[in-house]
């Protein structure tokens, strides 16, 4: 591998912080350079230094950080290797977050309640970021935060993919675990040729992660049902969407999810529920301690060089996606 992957007169470089080495490892590998050289270290107060061992002068750079936990100590770093190459004199920045911090603050629901999504995006614009890449965001209006060009990328074709060869569509039921996803979910009936159901639920706002589950729409007696979310937190919502639908008659549920969050108590609830098998992707790490026996894990890596390839080369992210839906 060489360092640097150029184009006529541009350069790529790439860079990563420390909260994933082992995704960033696997993008480098399929974009056949090296991750440049940088120095990042912790001071004893806590803060965070930066610095490139080699010139990034003119260069076009991607910064990729997962943002996991610590995650504000991550999305810190990240930001302060913005400023770094900003102030370097980097020609283009790019901001990888394969798992957007804050995404889930992204509207005001109750007075005095503040929009820490849209927060992140200015911080990383005033930071000198020019582009931001994403995977599965919450919400899709998130995209118009940053004022500057934004990639969102899908998990789905990945997912699918991994669960085409596992499934009957005649007998499979897509299910969205809430009334916000089924959206996602028609994408999901439509590649695989299954009808669509969805629970509906309704959070308790006064207490954070539990949820009332109600009742299940769509047809899912003595079928395989796939729940498909963005992110798997504390595991709750998804084990009582599964309970539900084992209720209602499911004979199966699986469940695929982007975005391997695992705060506690969920492994434990995923190790004990009646859920067949949970696949996920590697935009977060998952330590051994995380992993179980129905855990699948799908590397993000080959999709998200793919994207830095089309940015690099002007050409388009979009066409990764073209005839998945």
């Amino acid at each position: 591998m060489s360092g640097i992957k150029t184009m006529g007169e541009r350069n790529l470089m790439f860079f990563s912080g420390r909260s994933h080495p082992e995704l960033a490892s696997e993008v480098a590998a399929e974009l056949d350079v090296e991750i440049t050289p940088t120095a990042l270290r912790d001071f004893a107060n806590g803060e965070i230094y930066v610095r490139y061992e080699e010139s990034v002068r003119g260069c076009d750079a991607f910064v990729i950080q997962s943002h996991t936990a610590p995650i504000n100590k991550w999305i810190m770093e990240q930001l302060i290797m913005v400023d770094a190459l900003k102030r370097a004199s980097a020609k283009r920045i790019t901001v990888i977050m394969p798992f957007y911090g804050y995404a889930r603050q992204d509207k005001k629901g109750r007075g005095r309640e503040p929009i820490t999504a849209r927060l992140m995006a200015d911080m990383f614009k005033q930071a000198g970021a020019d582009r931001l890449m994403s995977i599965d965001l919450h919400t899709s209006q998130i995209q118009g935060f940053f004022d500057g060009p934004v990639d969102h990328l899908f998990a789905m074709p990945v997912l699918i993919n991994y669960l085409r060869g596992k499934l009957d569509p005649a007998t499979t039921t897509i299910v969205s675990p809430d009334t916000g996803r089924v959206r996602l979910a028609e994408r999901w009936s439509d590649s695989l040729g299954t009808p669509v159901a969805f629970v509906h639920k309704r959070r308790d706002l006064e207490v954070a992660n539990q949820v009332k589950v109600h009742e299940v729409v769509g047809k899912v007696r003595g079928r395989t049902c796939v729940l498909i979310d963005d992110m798997i937190d504390t595991g709750g919502s998804i084990c009582k969407a599964a309970d539900a639908l084992y209720e209602h008659g499911a004979t199966d549920v699986m469940v695929a999810a982007t975005h391997a969050v695992f705060s506690d108590p969920a492994v434990d609830r995923l190790k004990n529920s009646r859920i067949s098998e949970v696949v996920v992707t590697n935009t977060l790490p998952i330590p051994e301690e995380k992993r179980f026996d129905s855990l699948t894990v799908m590397s993000i890596a080959p999709l998200i060089a793919r994207a830095i390839t089309e940015v690099f080369t002007d050409g388009s992210v979009t066409s990764l996606f073209e005839g998945d839906s």
